[in-house]
């Protein structure tokens, strides 16, 4: 099984040291999407506008596989 790794940005790059193997790209997908619903809640506010927020889904050689970006805004 690949091995993905999900990496944090959010002021600073939080790297995926460890990954986590999972059948391919779609399950990939699946996992960054609810990962990132989980962190997103997990913020309570720390998300302030004008910053940015992103997950990056890398494969085994370091390869981007997908991006959620964030970009928080007011008007």
């Amino acid at each position: 099984m690949p091995r993905y790794f999900f990496h944090i940005q959010h002021g600073e790059r939080y790297a995926d040291e460890s990954g986590v193997d999972l059948s391919g790209e779609e399950e990939a997908w699946k996992e960054a999407t609810f990962t990132a619903g989980q962190l997103l809640q997990d913020l309570d506010g720390a998300l302030k506008p004008g910053q940015e927020w992103r997950l990056e889904v890398t494969d085994e050689g370091a390869n981007p596989v997908c991006i959620l970006h964030v970009l928080a805004e007011r008007h």
